[in-house]
């Protein structure tokens, strides 16, 4: 749970630099730094309701194209520089291995797919530029999928933000119950989807 500090930190940033700030945290987090995106998004969303600060329908544009641009440098990074890279940034960031070696697994079986449902799950989002290059999954269907995908996430943060209002408290409460109920209808398809591909090789 992000601290009351950081969403007033967060929520300064944007008062004083607006649109940049949202194209910022969303390039950067997308390209592959842990930055709280979802969280500058619903922030964002909130004072555009609240305060008349900032408006809907260009935090939706400019999100997407932000998240989009930077998912397209993580899989230049990732195409590039390849695996070594990826474990040393793993360890700088305290990114499991497990988790990258989940991405690896779900991006071998699912190919582009994995970009849409990844947008929805942090440690996921963080990895799938990169992640995507390594592999070295075809651009164009990357693209494709990533702008799909990026607009989709923008999109249902920024709604959700923007329709809770003043009640910024419980949507973080929603939003934390939605991040756990989604990791966990995750974690049970794929498992069944594994016990599935067992099955039929048997």
């Amino acid at each position: 749970m992000i601290s009351h500090h950081i969403l007033e930190f967060l929520r300064l940033l944007l008062v004083h630099y607006g649109y940049w700030a949202v194209a910022g945290a969303l390039l950067l987090e997308n390209a592959g730094l842990p930055l709280p995106g979802e969280t500058v998004l619903l922030l964002a969303s909130f004072l555009a309701y609240s305060e008349r600060t900032l408006q809907l329908g260009w935090i939706v544009v400019i999100g997407t194209l932000a998240a989009t641009i930077g998912d397209n440098v993580g899989y230049a990074v990732g195409l590039y520089c390849g695996r070594p890279l990826l474990d040393r940034y793993r360890h700088s960031f305290i990114i499991g291995e497990a988790r990258v070696a989940q991405g690896e697994r779900l991006f071998e079986r699912y190919g582009a797919a994995t970009i849409l449902f990844a947008r929805f799950l942090f440690a996921l989002r963080v990895i799938a530029g990169p992640m995507a290059g390594i592999l070295r999954m075809p651009w164009k269907k990357f693209a494709a999928f990533n702008l799909i995908g990026a607009a989709l996430w923008v999109a249902v943060i920024s709604l959700a933000g923007y329709s809770f209002g003043s009640q910024w408290g419980r949507l973080i409460t929603l939003l934390k119950r939605f991040n756990l109920t989604a990791a966990a209808l995750f974690i049970l398809i794929a498992l069944f989807l594994y016990w599935r591909s067992r099955r039929h090789a048997h």
